[in-house]
């Protein structure tokens, strides 16, 4: 693709370094910044750039959030007792959508997998551990993807919490093998929820 201005050449490199995003999509989205007024474009701009600088993680969950606790946290009304053990803020939202759910999270950042390099220690696991330890957690529902890496994450973590008194669950098995809970629809995601299942008994089917 040839550029006139090496300004509109690098601003389409940028763009088409976002997911999804090739150099076409990317022209699009520079001529239409383009045909905006200086005072839309700077606003544009400031807010990814006060989105990496200002935005924070909850000190209880690591949720994204804009204060020390996320709304979810800070809310009287949920139930601290149950946690729910997700992988991303992607999942934390899915879920919220259903509007079946009353308990808290706790995110990941990720799940473990040998292949990309990621272990226990790269996750949000100890800070869930301590929290079990306090005796603060009643259950701890696994809502992880169904994938083998999912699957391998959900058995460390039940090994690490077993002796705690806990309850373990996990959602029930209307989300597809291999599936991610962010492409679930809202139905499926919040019956799974609801119908969770102890998660000896997923060891037990194996």
């Amino acid at each position: 693709m040839n550029f006139s201005s090496k300004l509109i050449e690098e601003a389409v490199n940028e763009f088409s370094k976002l997911p999804g995003v090739g150099k076409r999509t990317a022209l699009r989205f520079v001529l239409h910044l383009m045909k905006q007024n200086s005072a839309e474009v700077n606003q544009f701009g400031n807010t990814f750039i006060k989105l990496r600088n200002e935005l924070r993680y909850c000190e209880k969950c690591h949720n994204v959030s804009d204060q020390p606790l996320c709304e979810v946290c800070a809310n009287p009304h949920r139930d601290h007792s149950t946690v729910c053990v997700v992988e991303d803020i992607r999942d934390v939202m899915a879920i919220e959508n259903t509007q079946q759910y009353r308990g808290v999270y706790h995110v990941l950042g990720g799940i473990i997998s040998p292949m990309d390099g990621i272990g226990p220690s790269d996750l949000n696991i100890e800070s869930l551990v301590n929290k079990a330890s306090q005796g603060e957690i009643k259950e701890v529902i696994m809502a992880l993807s169904t994938t083998m890496e999912g699957d391998t994450t959900n058995f460390y973590i039940y090994k690490r919490l077993k002796d705690h008194g806990i309850s373990m669950s996990t959602i029930a098995r209307g989300i597809a093998i291999g599936d991610e809970l962010e492409y679930a629809d809202e139905i499926t995601l919040g019956r799974s929820i609801v119908n969770r299942t102890p998660y000896e008994n997923t060891l037990q089917a194996k």
